[in-house]
């Protein structure tokens, strides 16, 4: 056979385990982002247009969360939050405008104090979706009712349904030794929008 064919063979078979290698790389790294961020994958993809602006955008988060210094909160300031959080709930009853915004200030504030940049609410969720991705969507929820709250559209059903939204990531950010470590727990914001159907 003539070495300028084997040359070529050669350089078609190099090629195409080169090609495989990137095409198994790009799927494990799809894969790994689909199992960190749950359905915040699906949710970028939808909002990106396409899987590999998604993909880039969900590794930047990934990379702007790994050089911010997240810590857990002291146990005094754990149990300073979940008795303001129980006084901004008890509120709802006569004040549910004020409740919702407080229910809004709590999270910031304990965003803010674990170590979370808190300038701008898109960046806000973006760093949190890292640590938080199953939670994340029920932030943003809670943000667009409380933006409907300020301009006077929410009902009083809406800022119930904002109040529970809160407290799925409320509590997230609360309990460091769970959110920290596992997945939020599936059927969490199903008992606390029972607790708080409740206590409303």
């Amino acid at each position: 056979m003539d070495t300028a064919v084997v040359v070529l063979l050669l350089i078609v078979v190099i090629a195409l385990i080169v090609l495989g290698a990137l095409l198994v790389s790009r799927r494990q790294r799809s894969q790994r982002l689909r199992e960190r961020f749950g359905p915040e994958y699906e949710r970028t993809v939808d909002e990106a247009g396409n899987r590999r602006a998604a993909e880039q955008e969900l590794a930047e988060r990934q990379e702007r969360r790994s050089k911010l210094h997240i810590v857990p909160l002291a146990p005094d300031a754990r149990a300073r939050y979940s008795q303001a959080w129980t006084a901004a709930q008890l509120k709802f009853v006569d004040n549910p405008t004020a409740a919702t915004r407080e229910a809004d200030l709590l999270v910031t504030t304990v965003m803010r104090d674990r170590g979370y940049p808190i300038e701008d609410f898109e960046q806000r969720a973006a760093d949190v979706s890292v640590d938080h991705p199953e939670v994340v969507e029920h932030y943003r929820a809670a943000h667009a009712i409380s933006q409907a709250n300020d301009n006077g559209a929410a009902t009083t059903e809406d800022l119930r349904q904002a109040l529970t939204h809160y407290r799925a990531l409320f509590q997230e950010l609360l309990d460091e030794e769970q959110s920290d470590v596992a997945p939020a727990r599936a059927d969490e914001d199903g008992r606390g929008s029972k607790r708080l159907e409740r206590e409303t």
